[in-house]
């Protein structure tokens, strides 16, 4: 679909302010922007028929055999656009549902207390939520309702972005790419027959032990919306950028990737605690336009900087895994390692999106 905006633009040109009319032109491959959500849902199922299965009459995408029985079922979710987070992180050893809301807005919570009870198996259900205000709420009040029914309900909420304290859609820090990382370590812990308590402690130290930051180069445009969600100039990017477009901390001249690596990284690194022989895992993450050769360029610098810091690479992971739409750019995650989030990072899992390459 091609969808054409007209702006009005000013310039000056011998002294003389002067009008421009500007055309935006959106290219997706879609067939109704106001349609987007439904149909890529039904695609999804299409694709995995096997795997995962969409709860009727709602935006929740489920694991094809749960409930399972004697275990605790694990959910996420949030707005969609960030695919592949949450449903392609479905099946064995990760989430057992995830609900999806509409593109960069929250589920509602009448669609995640369907995923609560349907994949309860009467020993409680454990929600994993990145740090937005409206997801916070919307997931704490289905909660409660399921709370009311019966149902044993436990949370985390990610904020593993250390780009900003606070921003447009936040109180805190933000949840971002991180957040994969604890859908592997719970989903693990759950599958291998962990409490309700037990998964909440692991998932509570993976958060704290877990951070991230991003940047941009280009915008991405919310299709019912049709036109860039901010903009950045042809030579810039934006350091500490939202997986909303929300504000960094700095815009300036696009830089090298070692000089982008390096910015993310160093700052990551001031939030833990590392010694000599510290063991983690990495992940660059692309944003959704970002080729792979340019997040490999970004790796190079990221190991050396690890390596020069005496600190062990583990386990590397380098793709989209959570996306901004076709937003440019990428983000750096790094989870230090003890010998448990060790153990549950290589336990078996067959979500989708989440195959060892």
């Amino acid at each position: 679909m091609l969808l054409v905006l007209a702006i009005m633009k000013f310039i000056q040109m011998n002294n003389k302010y002067i009008y421009l009319k500007v055309e935006i032109e959106m290219k997706k491959i879609i067939n109704d922007p106001n349609q987007v959500v439904d149909e890529m849902i039904d695609g999804m199922v299409a694709a995995y028929p096997n795997q995962i299965r969409r709860l009727p009459d709602t935006t929740v995408i489920v694991r094809h055999d749960a409930p399972i029985d004697k275990k605790v079922g694990i959910i996420s979710g949030g707005g969609s656009g960030h695919e592949p987070a949450h449903a392609g992180y479905i099946g064995k050893g990760m989430l057992d549902a995830a609900v999806v809301g509409e593109v960069f807005t929250s589920p509602t919570p009448d669609q995640i207390l369907a995923a609560i009870k349907e994949v309860d198996s009467g020993v409680g259900v454990f929600m994993i939520i990145k740090n937005y205000t409206g997801d916070v709420l919307n997931f704490e009040m289905a909660a409660e309702l399921a709370e009311a029914e019966g149902i044993q309900v436990e949370k985390v909420i990610v904020d593993d972005d250390v780009a900003v304290e606070d921003s447009s859609f936040t109180t805190g820090r933000r949840g971002i790419a991180g957040t994969v990382f604890v859908h592997k370590v719970a989903g693990a812990k759950a599958e291998q027959g962990g409490t309700l308590e037990e998964i909440k402690a692991i998932a509570d130290k993976t958060v704290a032990q877990v951070h991230s930051m991003g940047m941009a180069i280009s915008p991405c445009t919310i299709p019912a919306a049709g036109k860039p969600s901010f903009q950045l100039g042809e030579d810039e990017m934006e350091i500490g950028m939202g997986i909303h477009g929300e504000p960094g901390i700095e815009r300036k001249p696009i830089g090298t990737a070692k000089e982008i690596a390096t910015t993310l990284l160093d700052k990551i690194l001031l939030e833990t605690e590392y010694k000599e022989n510290d063991e983690v895992v990495v992940m660059i993450n692309g944003l959704g336009s970002t080729p792979e050769m340019e997040l490999f360029i970004v790796n190079k610098t990221v190991q050396k900087i690890l390596i020069d810091k005496g600190i062990h690479v583990y386990k590397t992971y380098v793709g989209h895994y959570m996306t901004a739409l076709e937003m440019g750019g990428c983000s750096v995650t790094v989870l230090k390692l003890d010998a448990e989030l060790q153990s549950l990072l290589d336990a078996p899992s067959d979500a989708p999106n989440f195959l060892e390459r």
